[in-house]
């Protein structure tokens, strides 16, 4: 019997687990993504998010985050996003190309209702994030469900590396229907 990271469907689906056990367990490092965009001024960005599901038979993840913050602005000036993740434990690097859509309002309002109150205190703070204030702390909590916006994230392709003792890469697309590549690490 193979390890997963030895066969094509073995890494594309830890892949998917990894990214499960993220949305389940708050400790696990699939949890918190790093993702990146384009600023309309061509600058990259990267910021870490919670990642709030997953789900491997559409390919697609989801995160929420603040409507007015700049991710939501870079993000409608090319809705395209990476997504970074790594796992020491597995020495699993997973990089995840998306197109982005952005919901909020009333395609919301019901998953708003679902957020505990500890986590709708990130939607909604006086001033808007990013804008320049005195002090440290010169700024309200708010929760507001207006301000709150899920990013779906419809995976396009999917580059794992797995970091043992050979290295193994792997490249799979929505173009090529899954069907995995070898990469030279």
């Amino acid at each position: 019997m193979s390890e997963w990271y030895e066969t094509l469907t073995g890494l594309h689906g830890r892949v998917w687990d990894t990214l499960a056990r993220g949305v389940a367990d708050a400790r696990h490092p699939a949890r918190l993504p790093t993702l990146a965009t384009l600023s309309p001024d061509g600058w990259p960005e990267a910021r870490t998010l919670v990642l709030r599901a997953a789900d491997a038979a559409a390919h697609s993840v989801t995160l929420h985050t603040d409507l007015y913050s700049d991710k939501i602005t870079s993000l409608r000036y090319s809705p395209r996003a990476a997504l970074h993740i790594w796992d020491a434990d597995q020495a699993l690097q997973v990089r995840l190309q998306a197109t982005v859509t952005i919901e909020s309002g009333n395609a919301t309002r019901a998953l708003w209702d679902r957020v505990p109150d500890h986590a709708q205190q990130s939607y909604g703070v006086t001033p808007p994030p990013g804008t320049p204030i005195p002090t440290a702390l010169d700024y309200v909590k708010s929760p507001d469900p207006d301000s709150f916006a899920v990013l779906e994230c419809a995976i396009t392709h999917v580059d794992a590396v797995h970091l043992g003792t050979q290295h193994r890469r792997a490249a799979f697309s929505r173009g090529s229907d899954w069907v995995g590549q070898w990469l030279s690490p």
